[in-house]
């Protein structure tokens, strides 16, 4: 199917090319920030056959799509290149830049720098955290053994990317924040680099010698894995690229207003960023590990019935790092399994109205809803299912929050990145290789939650108003 009808509608629907700062996608959704979202066509959008549905949140104006976002977006990308307007541009000044900034919240600012550093990358986070809940599965059932080459190929192949994570994240940290991703990226790579975990390694041994850069002791972390440090790093990356470029001869700017950059960052970041921002992490992993240990039950409750509330208003964005940050300090998170009865719960409320109504295709809609809101892209199921019939929505979230409160209970932890999917019990499996009471209770909550959404949305999803019209007519039809 070709898409270049679908993105010039949109185009014309968000403003124009004009009127768009920068454009990306996640799983489902088109991400625009704007320059003015006054200047859109919302209700032509909303209207428009294939499209799910339009959000403001996070600073963002989101464009649901479906599962084909990603080529929705190439065509908007072409579109936009053609006609000289950059994807992901920088605001063409810095006036408009603080304008744009002035309008948007703390919260929404918050949320729209996540969601550009982490978007870019959720894929291929749930498809190495797969792999590696199918070694996981492969060692409990006995089918691989972790000594052989092949599982140590696999497992190499599936923890590159969560390893070289300052690397990665420096490239879309460096991007989000208008500097040359590069550049970043570089900073990032020196944060993992063999000799300066080499050298972590040997601090820890006893009597060993401290480092020093110019005479200043060197506090060595292991950033490995680690998320906050570099994109503090970046920031300051980007901050200094923007004050050096300006001031710098065009002849020689491209030489060293990079190489400034990393002279100043990447000692700072080993001596004052880096050991401030790993502090953070842990404060921020142990005070969220106490709040949940207080009642895991509690917690699997709120989550689990609010998670696609968040969803809509662009909130769960907020907790990628703090899930991301769990598995690297603690080594594994709680806050994932807890959100997987929510998903499947909206799943359910889909499968109550596919089995419920007679319209073909409300029936059509709901059965691909409830497909990909298995595999957790719930966007359709909500936008397109629940949500506008309210109570199979209310249903959902109900049952998420019975099923998040048996998850909670039982203290259900994913030991590596997971999109809450029907794919991710393997990755509750702990390293040790045991199947445990953790892992079944995942698995009940998540039947819980579809079940009990399915139910309470084939018996009571529909109004009593609809249902008596609906009697009155069979009624008539009959006589």
């Amino acid at each position: 199917m070709a898409y270049e009808k679908l993105a010039a509608e949109i185009v014309e629907g968000v403003g124009g090319a004009a009127n768009i700062d920068s454009v990306i996608h996640c799983a489902t959704r088109l991400r625009f920030k704007l320059l003015d979202s006054a200047n859109t066509k919302r209700d032509e959008l909303k209207e428009h056959g294939d499209i799910i549905a339009v959000v403001e949140s996070g600073g963002q104006f989101q464009v649901v799509i479906g599962n084909h976002v990603g080529d929705v977006f190439a065509a908007i990308q072409s579109q936009l290149k053609n006609g000289g307007v950059a994807v992901d541009a920088d605001v063409e000044s810095q006036s408009t830049e603080s304008a744009s900034k002035e309008k948007q919240g703390i919260l929404s600012i918050f949320i729209d720098i996540v969601s550009g550093i982490f978007t870019p990358l959720l894929g291929i986070m749930a498809a190495s955290g797969i792999l590696k809940g199918l070694l996981a599965l492969g060692t409990a059932f006995q089918v691989m053994d972790a000594g052989s080459g092949t599982y140590q190929i696999l497992n190499a192949a599936s923890d590159s990317l969560f390893f070289f994570f300052p690397l990665v994240l420096g490239y879309t940290a460096g991007a989000k924040f208008g500097g040359n991703p590069f550049v970043t990226m570089a900073i990032g790579g020196a944060l993992v680099h063999p000799s300066m975990i080499a050298a972590f390694q040997a601090q820890q041994l006893p009597d060993a010698a401290g480092l020093e850069f110019l005479g200043i002791p060197v506090t060595f972390m292991n950033y490995a894995s680690s998320v906050i440090p570099i994109i503090f790093a970046a920031y300051v990356s980007c901050k200094l690229e923007k004050f050096f470029k300006p001031k710098l001869p065009s002849a020689v700017t491209n030489l060293f207003t990079p190489m400034l950059c990393i002279l100043i960052t990447t000692p700072l970041t080993f001596l004052v960023i880096g050991p401030a921002a790993t502090w953070v992490s842990h404060m921020l992993a142990s005070g969220f590990e106490s709040i949940y240990n207080m009642s895991p039950m509690v917690a699997g409750i709120v989550i689990g019935a609010f998670w696609q509330v968040f969803v809509i208003f662009g909130l769960h964005w907020g907790f990628v790092p703090i899930i991301i940050n769990n598995l690297s300090v603690l080594g594994a998170d709680p806050i994932g399994p807890l959100c997987l009865a929510a998903v499947l719960a909206q799943a359910g409320a889909c499968l109550g109205v596919f089995l419920r109504t007679r319209d073909t295709k409300t029936k059509a809609l709901a059965s691909s809803a409830f497909t990909t809101g298995l595999f957790g892209i719930t966007e359709p199921a909500i936008y397109g299912v629940t949500l506008p019939r309210k109570r199979p929505f209310v249903f959902a979230c109900i049952s998420g929050g019975v099923g998040g409160a048996i998850i909670g209970f039982f203290q259900t932890k994913v030991y590596s990145f997971a999109l809450p999917s029907i794919l991710a019990f393997p990755q509750y499996i702990p390293p040790s290789g045991a199947v445990d009471i953790t892992v079944w209770a995942a698995i009940a909550g998540a039947v819980v939650g579809i079940v009990l959404a399915a139910f309470l949305t084939f018996f009571f999803g529909e109004p009593r108003e609809e249902k008596k019209a609906a009697n009155h007519l069979a009624t008539s039809v009959s006589k």
